[in-house]
């Protein structure tokens, strides 16, 4: 067995090098310490079966780590439900929906080829951070003294939920409604080709699937659509088959980026002020929950809309963590991540927020480049990072500087003026801070990101 890795066990999952960082072994140690972070809730009661939901992505080492997981499990005497190969949000969804007591995918989301990892949930989808029993799973799994099960568990096998989640997904919209148009798909040979298929193959028009066979070694690129490089191929496919939309995911499927019909990427603050809409056209006056980064052209909308704008922290585990507390109706993240606090459980739910962005760009005869463009107000800097030698030191001099704006420290520091606004914030993992900027002009923007980064360095 490999060493392993400390730094593997992050604030929102377990990620690493596999074959340097851990190893199948390690697989095997989580399922125990699962159990037992789970026998320790409230509940759970001591003398029940535990029933866990295993899933996995494409990745060249996922299925030998599934298997060993699902050994872990059994040795400490929990019933293993085999989900098979799906997407995070498949994932999600099956276990809320099936009742189980909680569930661990082996994925690595977005990150390259070498990597693996693990997302773990407690009953109905609810997340598990750092705060909330990583830290707990770190300590046993770095102890390595776990008892045997009085009586070793069992394996089963559940192979429906993507059927169930593509029923459960049409039930929520009206189809009807969607025109005839032509969509291009990007998945980057990553899981969100599992459910894109099966859902744009329900709907009137063409779609054109570019790299839609599951395959971790990644041939096209890699699966981030935040890295602009990585949405290059989907921009011109959009532009040569004269198409209405592209549609790119990440590597497990649980984050979506946009492409209108010019090429270009749309801001995920737009489509989150869009999709905040729709929801608060089935739920007035709701609270919708954002990022801390800047976007403020989704608070616009939500105000519009007649919603009650909520601030979050980043992190989807941490968002969710806030949805379930504050009773938020939806939210979205910058990074592509859109969470529904729906009646079987708070998580992404992909497919829905394509259909009800269709649902939207249909009501229009307008093109979607069109549709878009009046929300196209402010000017961002994208993420910057830096690496630094003290964080507290480049947040301590940002609030000295900018001491008359409007200072907020939820996550990291966040400045606000009338026709600029930023925040900071530091890596969860490496010496880094990272800068996100957004202006009423690009002048101003250009302006104020060298004089923050300038300030940084």
């Amino acid at each position: 067995m490999l060493p392993i890795n400390p730094n593997i066990f992050k604030a929102y999952d377990i990620r690493g090098l596999y074959g340097i960082d851990f190893d199948d072994e390690m697989a095997y140690l989580l399922g125990q310490a699962f159990i037992e972070l789970r026998k320790n809730d409230a509940d759970c009661p001591a003398n029940k079966t535990l029933r866990i939901a295993v899933a996995y992505d494409m990745r060249l080492s996922s299925p030998t780590l599934k298997d060993k997981l699902i050994d872990g499990l059994i040795a400490a005497g929990a019933e293993a439900i085999d989900l098979g190969l799906i997407s995070t949000p498949t994932f999600y969804f099956a276990v809320a929906k099936y009742n189980y007591d909680g569930g661990i995918i082996v994925s690595a989301s977005h990150n390259p080829k070498d990597w693996n990892g693990f997302k773990l949930v407690r009953a109905k989808g609810v997340p598990i951070s750092g705060e909330t029993g990583i830290e707990f799973i770190k300590e046993k799994i770095l102890a390595n003294h776990f008892l045997p099960a009085k009586q070793p568990g069992q394996v089963s096998y559940n192979m429906g939920s993507l059927k169930d989640e593509l029923e459960y997904t049409l039930s929520l919209t009206d189809i009807k409604k969607i025109k005839n148009l032509k969509i291009v798909t990007d998945t980057a040979n990553g899981m969100g080709a599992t459910y894109l298929e099966l859902l744009l193959r329900e709907l009137p028009g063409e779609t054109i699937f570019l790299n839609s066979k599951l395959d971790g070694s990644f041939p096209a690129h890699e699966a981030d659509p935040l890295k602009a490089e990585n949405l290059v191929d989907l921009s011109k496919a959009v532009i040569t088959h004269g198409a209405d939309l592209g549609i790119s995911t990440d590597g497990d499927g649980d984050r979506i980026f946009f492409i209108d019909n010019q090429g270009e990427v749309i801001n995920p603050a737009i489509i989150r002020g869009l999709l905040a809409q729709s929801f608060l056209a089935d739920k007035p006056g709701a609270k919708i929950g954002y990022d801390i980064r800047p976007g403020k052209i989704t608070p616009d909308m939500i105000t519009a809309a007649g919603g009650i704008p909520v601030l979050t922290r980043v992190g989807h585990s941490l968002i969710k963590e806030q949805m379930l507390k504050e009773d938020i109706y939806f939210a979205g993240e910058s990074s592509g991540h859109f969470f529904f606090n729906s009646p079987i459980g708070c998580f992404e739910f992909p497919g829905l927020m394509i259909l009800k962005l269709l649902t939207l760009f249909s009501a229009s005869d307008q093109k979607i480049a069109e549709q878009i463009k009046p929300y196209k107000k402010y000017f961002l800097s994208g993420e910057i990072n830096r690496t630094v030698t003290d964080k507290d030191a480049v947040f301590q001099a940002i609030k000295e500087k900018y001491a008359d704006g409007k200072i907020s420290e939820l996550d990291g520091v966040s400045v606000e003026y009338a026709d600029f606004w930023f925040n900071v914030r530091g890596s969860n993992t490496e010496p880094k801070i990272r800068l996100n900027l957004e202006a009423t002009s690009q002048e101003k923007m250009a302006e104020k990101r060298d004089e923050v980064l300038e300030l940084i360095k």
